[in-house]
């Protein structure tokens, strides 16, 4: 069987354009696997109900009574045991949940401690 010259370079072309088109879709182009934008999209919903719950634990924190004695308190702790006293408090805990969220209980003491 005789093949026409031109084929070979041809395939050749192709197959090397395609990876190139490849290569370039995704390192610049934005491209991404099904698994990597499942992982994102779930990292983005993760910060996004962090960003929302949290101002409910700060509200939680200066609702109780002697708020502003208990925020000098608080600010008094060092920092790596402030997210335990959150979480104890309970006011990392939201309603319809029986534990305490550990990012709301960070996000939620990383706020408590600007407010002095």
């Amino acid at each position: 069987m005789k093949v026409h010259p031109g084929v070979k370079p041809a395939v050749w072309g192709a197959v090397v354009g395609a990876v190139a088109f490849t290569v370039v879709g995704f390192s610049s182009l934005g491209w991404t696997l099904g698994s990597t934008a499942e992982k994102m999209a779930n990292q983005r919903a993760e910060t996004a109900v962090v960003a929302a719950l949290t101002p409910i634990c700060v509200e939680k924190f200066q609702q109780q009574t002697d708020a502003a004695a208990k925020l000098v308190a608080f600010n008094k702790v060092s920092s790596w045991d402030r997210r335990a006293l959150i979480e104890k408090g309970g006011w990392a805990t939201m309603p319809g949940s029986n534990a305490p969220n550990s990012a709301v209980a960070s996000a939620c003491a990383e706020k408590l401690g600007s407010l002095t």
